[in-house]
């Protein structure tokens, strides 16, 4: 493998264009609301693609395509598992979080509970993402040292000092604008590659019947071997590690608090689950199957490296300049991962620490300037834990023993609590508590696993039902703790539960909800004045009354949301019906421009 000079030109292109569109939005950015949540203003479409580049990290392509050079088809299942979550995330979790304008997950656990139960979630929750920014930095580490001559700290380091430099400028707005730019190149780097290497093949056909019997299979076999099966994929990847990542992801709840409307959220969860992570999946997997497929027809020597087997394939089947373009899209895919990442340790510190523990009642210019910093000091933090992920064999060891090891306990907790009304504060702390516990226990004594294994041989120290025993015994003292101790009120629970969630329109709205009919989309002209007002027709074709929440944005939809406000109608005007009238701090506030109209329509 060879990056030649044009690759290499290539790349710093990417990377300058990276840090030139991250600075650009990050003029968007005025708040910590702005720098935490992009202001909600986004719409759909641009939040379902910056997910996609968000939850394809860069060990995912080196991770999956390894996967599929050894299993085949199967390597697929880890994506494929998020429509088993999907009913639970847009039903439960996300209109909780939306309405009940949760900053932070340890926040939303003192709400549910207590401080206590906030502080443990806080800590297991930072783990969780600090580590997940360690895993993505050592992976494109060594996926680079080969090409580019340099050691791996040195490759990191330079990668963290990118990403931090648009990060530490304009936070959530950068974060979605550039992921949105990272999502396509992603994308069409590795549906790309798929299209080269099925040409190089000779077609469909022919790369089919190069692929081993046993690598035809979408799934795996049930329980072998101990290194991939389905069981193993299903409790770890559907369960622990897409759960924890829809749920317990700081990052990923920070992108769908940013659309403009829970309608929207919606329609970007249906997109990423349904449309673009099927396409990814084939995006990143694809370099795998082609691998095996080429060693059958001696395009790649027998012995091939499965680690390295993404970079053997990129680098035999494309010329040089685009193979700058496959390096490109893995630095995309760590820098998009990073960035939401980061943006979302900042959140946790500024809102769970800094905040409540250091330096309460500060202005907010002063939390955002804290932001900003802890930006660059989780980037830090990142780096220094790559030793650790270094000493595993292989890089999807490493990420399945994190999942295992960190979220089980906090993924049972978060179900329990969104979804059963009956689930206490003192079993929610004794889950987290006793439930991490005992996995850590279980790591070195993995024998207490077997019971529960499927008959997989314990062979890596049971390295993926490690999730299942978790799940299963934080689940057993949450339900027993639950029914020996007495649970909160249900006024108490207004908007936290999913039993509840009417309450939770009521909180966000500060009145009665008013989102029975949606009403149309209306453009309108708007002058400045004291306050939000609009006439009384525009009224009834919005379907909506004094006192209700609009969205009222630049009626160029390509823009996404970038310029745009909510805000509460205040009055009824006599004048043009065609024209809304609003404050400047309104105007300022959305950027809004004179010479464009606007888009309005009823939130809630």
């Amino acid at each position: 493998m060879t990056a030649t000079s044009l690759d290499f030109i290539v790349m710093a292109v990417y990377f300058i264009a990276v840090l030139g569109f991250g600075a650009w939005f990050g003029r968007y950015t005025k708040s910590t609301k702005d720098f935490f949540f992009g202001g909600q203003r986004f719409s759909w479409w641009l939040i379902a693609m910056s997910c996609v580049a968000t939850v394809v990290g860069s060990y995912s392509f080196m991770k999956y395509s390894t996967a599929g050079f050894k299993y085949g088809l199967s390597s697929s299942m880890t994506y494929l598992n998020d429509w088993l979550i999907m009913p639970f995330f847009i039903l439960g979790w996300f209109p909780i979080i939306y309405f009940r304008r949760v900053t932070s997950i340890p926040e939303y656990f003192e709400k549910r509970f207590d401080r206590k139960t906030r502080i443990v979630a806080l800590i297991l929750i930072l783990i969780y993402m600090i580590g997940y920014v360690g895993i993505n930095f050592y992976t494109l580490g060594i996926a680079l040292e080969p090409l580019v001559g340099m050691d791996l700290y040195t490759i990191v380091i330079g990668i963290a000092v990118v990403s931090a430099i648009y990060m530490h400028a304009g936070g959530q707005t950068s974060v979605i604008m550039t992921d949105l730019l990272q999502g396509f190149v992603l994308l069409a780097a590795g549906l790309s590659l798929l299209y080269l290497g099925l040409d190089a093949l000779g077609g469909v056909e022919h790369a089919w019947n190069g692929l081993p019997f046993h690598h035809r299979f979408p799934l795996a076999q049930f329980n072998k071997p101990s290194q991939f099966n389905f069981v193993g994929i299903f409790w770890q990847d559907a369960l622990a590690s897409s759960v924890a990542f829809y749920f317990m992801n700081q990052g990923v709840m920070m992108r769908f608090m940013s659309v403009k409307t829970p309608r929207d959220g919606t329609k970007a969860l249906f997109a990423v689950v349904i449309i673009l992570m099927p396409l990814a999946s084939l995006a990143i997997a694809n370099s795998g199957w082609l691998g095996q497929s080429m060693v059958t027809y001696g395009l790649l020597p027998k012995d091939v490296n499965p680690k390295q087997i993404f970079m053997e394939v990129a680098s035999r089947l494309t010329q040089p300049g685009v193979f700058g373009l496959i390096l490109a899209a893995l630095t995309a895919a760590l820098m998009s991962t990073i960035d939401t990442l980061i943006t979302a340790i900042s959140a946790i510190f500024v809102n769970d620490i800094w905040k409540p523990f250091i330096a309460p009642n500060k202005e907010d210019s002063h939390y955002l300037k804290v932001a900003r910093m802890t930006a660059i000091g989780a980037s830090i933090i990142g780096v220094l834990l790559v030793p650790l992920f270094a000493q595993e064999k292989s890089i999807y060891v490493a990420h399945g023993k994190f999942i295992a090891t960190v979220t089980p306990a906090m993924v049972v907790v978060i179900l329990l609590s969104v979804f059963w009304k009956r689930f206490t504060p003192n079993a929610a702390f004794i889950t987290l508590v006793g439930g991490s516990l005992m996995i850590g226990v279980s790591v070195f004594f993995p024998e207490m696993i077997e019971p529960i294994a499927h008959g997989i041989s314990p062979e890596g120290e049971y390295k993926f039902m490690r999730s299942f025993f978790g799940m299963l015994v934080a689940l057993m003292i949450g339900i027993v703790v639950s029914y020996l101790t007495t649970p909160k009120s249900d006024e108490s629970l207004k908007g936290l539960v999913i039993d509840f969630l009417e309450e939770g329109k009521w909180i966000f709205k500060g009145g009665k909800p008013n989102d029975e009919y949606p009403g149309e989309k209306i453009l309108v002209t708007y002058r400045s004045g004291p306050s939000l007002s609009l006439h009384k027709k525009a009224l009834e074709r919005l379907c909506a009354e004094k006192g209700d929440l609009l969205y009222v944005s630049d009626s160029r939809w390509w823009l996404g949301g970038l310029k745009s406000i909510h805000a509460k109608i205040e009055s009824i005007h006599e004048g043009n019906e065609d024209e809304i009238i609003l404050s400047s701090d309104l105007i300022e506030e959305g950027h809004l421009q004179k010479s464009k109209k606007l888009m309005v329509e009823k939130v809630i």
